[in-house]
């Protein structure tokens, strides 16, 4: 007979201990230990009706499984890898309103009209909320998508043997529960089962689906639960991006099945999330014949296997106060802060009296440092109350000694501009072959900012 001894679970982190606390002393919330019984498994005898399992041969391997499900939203396929894999465990996550039920409706809609089957089981939402959604957002007639409205991960195994589906989508893991855990939903046991299980009817090998669940997100953007659930699914995607812009990134933290740099860019519309197909085009201001503007300057980032224009705007004010402020929406603080002093050392600018604010056209979020050159330029250009020419770009980062420093993938970046008819670069001294030449774009080899700073404002020429 198996023997029963019970252990204490907080419910806010995962941490275990054998005796009841009043303080979790991993995650300092107070009063979230459950009790939890634990069956020990008799070891005297083997399991009878386990499968018996033998070791392949890797060239052995039927690889059909993993064969992808492609919808027709190319910014969901890029950041999947090319598309759903048919027998993998997808996790969304983003803040409440973000849009990850509409996006994985509209997905659900495109998949339904490709013939694919769909069970969409949400215990958040009645059915009638789904159905009115569905009705809001997806414009054409769906016949191949069922719905659960119901908290019970064994109603939802019923229904997947019923249904027969390609897809599920469980909206969301930490509302199921199964009768055979006492601990109510959402506690650490009860996610990590109902995700086990969800695992186990995706890797069937007799049968494989695509499982996507939704996830809850905590007070400090991470994914809620256990971090045992990240490692046990094969891609969690986050979805970012506030309830008072449009503009919506799907980011993969993990992907088995492909890049973790990609982005997928969406704008959220009335009628649902928008793909945006061409992001050079969204994040730069459309100006009229060519108009210049004081504090823009434009560079080209590199997310995943997509080179990226952006306009990067700066507001350079003059502060009444001992401390001026540092605003920076798009960057860091620290990086902003350290673009200053190289700005105020190696440029020959004063801030110590003024308020610098950086933001980018979009709220794109700069993560690398090739856009460090154009960051100083826009804040030199709002000191100066000059303008950049608009056909003009800049890559590349600044060290502190004020030297300009190459960054990778310049020749795609570079080609990017051509195609999206920019005249002119700034770039490292260093960072592109003397034998590589462009067309349409002239490319300026610059040594230090200094000489960048000179070049557009004073119309000296480089080196």
């Amino acid at each position: 007979m198996a023997k029963i001894k019970t252990k204490f679970i907080c419910n806010e982190c995962g941490y275990e201990t054998a005796k009841w606390m009043g303080r979790c002393p991993t995650c300092n919330e107070w009063n979230t230990f459950e009790e939890m019984i634990v069956e020990k498994a008799n070891t005297k005898g083997l399991n009878k009706n386990r499968e018996i399992k033998k070791a392949k041969k890797l060239e052995e391997v039927d690889a059909k499984g993993s064969e992808r499900i492609v919808t027709s939203m190319n910014e969901f396929n890029r950041v999947l890898g090319g598309g759903i894999v048919k027998d993998s465990v997808i996790i969304l996550t983003a803040k409440p309103g973000a849009g990850k039920s509409t996006l994985l409706l509209e997905v659900s809609g495109d998949l339904s009209n490709k013939g694919y089957k769909i069970l969409y089981a949400s215990g958040e939402e009645s059915e009638s909320q789904i159905k009115n959604r569905a009705n809001r957002i997806l414009k054409e007639k769906i016949d191949n998508i069922w719905l659960l409205s119901d908290t019970s991960m064994d109603n939802l195994l019923d229904s997947i043997d019923e249904v027969d589906p390609d897809i599920v989508i469980m909206d969301s893991i930490q509302t199921f529960s199964l009768e055979e855990h006492n601990s109510k939903p959402g506690s650490p046991v009860q996610t990590m089962e109902c995700a086990n299980m969800a695992v186990n009817v995706a890797k069937n090998k007799n049968r494989p689906r695509a499982i996507i669940m939704i996830g809850h997100m905590t007070k400090n953007n991470e994914m809620a639960g256990l971090r045992t659930l990240e490692h046990l699914v094969d891609t969690v995607l986050f979805l970012e991006g506030d309830n008072e812009e449009e503009l919506r990134i799907l980011t993969p933290k993990k992907n088995r099945f492909g890049r973790t740099g990609e982005l997928g860019i969406f704008s959220m519309e009335e009628d649902g999330m928008v793909a945006i197909e061409n992001p050079s085009e969204y994040f730069m201001t459309k100006r009229e014949n060519d108009e210049i503007v004081a504090g823009s300057a434009i560079s080209v980032i590199k997310e995943g296997t997509r080179s990226i224009i952006v306009e990067i705007e700066s507001l350079v004010s003059t502060s009444f106060t001992p401390y001026p402020s540092r605003i920076g929406e798009c960057l860091r603080k620290d990086q902003l802060n350290t673009l200053i002093s190289i700005l105020e050392q190696r440029g020959g600018s004063n801030l110590y009296d003024k308020n610098v604010v950086i933001k980018t056209t979009g709220g794109l979020k700069l993560n690398e440092t090739s856009v460090n050159l154009a960051i100083i330029m826009s804040i030199v250009s709002s000191i100066k109350d000059k303008g950049i020419p608009s056909n003009t770009v800049f890559i590349g980062d600044v060290g502190l000694t004020g030297e300009i420093k190459k960054v990778p993938s310049i020749e795609s970046r570079i080609k990017e501009l051509e195609r999206m008819g920019f005249k002119k670069v700034y770039v490292a001294y260093d960072s592109i072959k003397n034998n590589v030449k462009f067309k349409d774009i002239e490319v300026i080899k610059c040594k230090t900012l200094h000489e960048v700073i000179n070049t557009i404002f004073e119309g000296r020429k480089t080196q």
